[in-house]
């Protein structure tokens, strides 16, 4: 269960080397969780994110999980569950894909897609079922300010997180009043390995800045958040800009 700040004691993350994830479970770690899953591709890099944990203080546990398999999602997500009560559900995995190349080669989009949207509504449904049958728990997923409007740039891996973003939303209304939990999280361009030598999109934001917002709304039961939040009145504001404008903004 979570402590009198919130924080819970117990975390599954799904793309457990995702920087994001790591920066929040370090974050949350220090506040006094206790236990955290990582889940995703069996890798060295994932072991070693589980060992580092461990030197954190956490009991650190992987599991194989892959986002393209959703047949496997059930058996694999549910015995995570069996173990114990998950106070916390971070839904961090994704592919940005690379538009250019995509573009030209749709399987390779459709993997983009079936990465960012599919693979998420299988697992985050596995999971928001298990939370509601605990009668507790926060599942936070990540979006992106991708998904608020199409870009030139980037509109294949902004229509699935478009996807994901409507799919989170609507989520957390069926599940309103079930005693879970359900925020979605809006980054803008974030700073890490994999984002390294794109062109950066301001405001751009770093792990644990965004580490930070998911605590705070964590704290605040947000439903939505973004980073930073200026973002927020931005793209209120772009939203509303006519697409022959549009179009010529450099975005």
């Amino acid at each position: 269960m979570k402590d009198a700040f919130g924080t819970p004691q117990s975390l599954l993350i799904l793309g457990g080397t995702s920087e994001i994830a790591l920066a929040t479970a370090r974050r949350l770690i220090a506040r006094r969780t206790r236990t955290v899953w990582l889940a995703g591709r069996p890798s060295p890099d994932l072991e070693r994110a589980a060992a580092h944990l461990r030197g954190l203080g956490a009991e650190t546990h992987t599991v194989s999980f892959d986002a393209l398999a959703p047949d496997s999602h059930e058996t694999i997500l549910g015995k995570v569950f069996a173990e114990g009560d998950i106070d916390m559900v971070l839904l961090a995995f994704g592919l940005l894909g690379d538009q250019a190349h995509d573009e030209r080669d749709p399987v390779a989009a459709v993997r983009v897609a079936q990465t960012n949207y599919t693979g998420a509504v299988s697992a985050g449904l596995v999971c928001a079922r298990a939370l509601q049958a605990q009668g507790h728990g926060s599942l936070v997923v990540l979006s992106s300010v991708a998904a608020e409007r199409a870009r030139r740039s980037d509109f294949i891996y902004g229509s699935a997180k478009a996807g994901l973003d409507t799919f989170t939303q609507g989520l957390g209304d069926a599940l309103h009043g079930t005693g879970v939990h359900v925020m979605v999280v809006r980054p803008g361009f974030v700073r890490t390995s994999t984002t390294a030598g794109r062109p950066e999109t301001p405001p751009a934001t770093t792990p644990e800045a965004v580490a930070t917002a998911i605590e705070l709304g964590l704290r605040r039961r947000s439903e939505t958040v973004w980073v930073p939040g200026a973002l927020r009145l931005v793209m209120a504001a772009l939203r509303h800009v006519p697409r022959p404008l549009f179009r010529r903004l450099p975005l």
